[in-house]
């Protein structure tokens, strides 16, 4: 259930059009961000060169975390030294699993951003257990004995002690 209303999001439609694409989103919604706001920086000459810098910061989180180029890391060859958005975009492409860790794995897209996507795109998805075969339970019946038979050995061995 989503903390934060979603309702009154500013975003929430282009954002939308943008994640039902079946395309690397991290750029885009990079673009939709604040930017790098001023305070990112450890020290300015002049703060108002930077602020609301929307280009890549060639970090390479999101081409680190995409699970195509996981599967598949031939697609960067030597010839793709850069490890911007530009570059997941052009190795992916159309290929895009719509996973959106790149999304997450980028510094520069607001938080905000992020939370829409975990809230209304991501799957909580929790496995279901298997369910137990006829061994399964005679092994846990075999061990539940034989720990039976452990303790009680050790209640009479500290019995006799005492």
């Amino acid at each position: 259930m989503p903390y934060f209303n979603y309702e009154e999001f500013e975003y929430k439609d282009v954002l939308n059009e943008i994640l039902d694409e079946k395309d690397v989103p991290v750029a885009r919604c990079r673009l939709l961000s604040k930017g790098f706001e001023p305070y990112h920086r450890l020290s300015l000459d002049d703060p108002l060169l930077v602020e609301g810098d929307k280009g890549c910061l060639a970090c390479g989180n999101c081409i680190d975390s995409c699970p195509v180029l996981r599967k598949e890391p031939e697609r960067l060859d030597d010839t793709t030294v850069q490890r911007t958005s530009m570059a997941l975009e052009s190795t992916v492409g159309e290929d895009c699993e719509q996973c959106y860790s790149c999304i997450l794995a980028c510094p520069q897209v607001d938080t905000s951003l992020k939370d829409y996507t975990v809230d209304t795109r991501v799957p909580e998805v929790i496995p279901p257990a298997r369910a137990l075969g006829i061994l399964d339970k005679y092994l846990m019946a075999v061990v539940a004995l034989v720990f039976g038979i452990l303790l009680g050995v050790f209640i009479d061995i500290s019995a006799l002690i005492f």
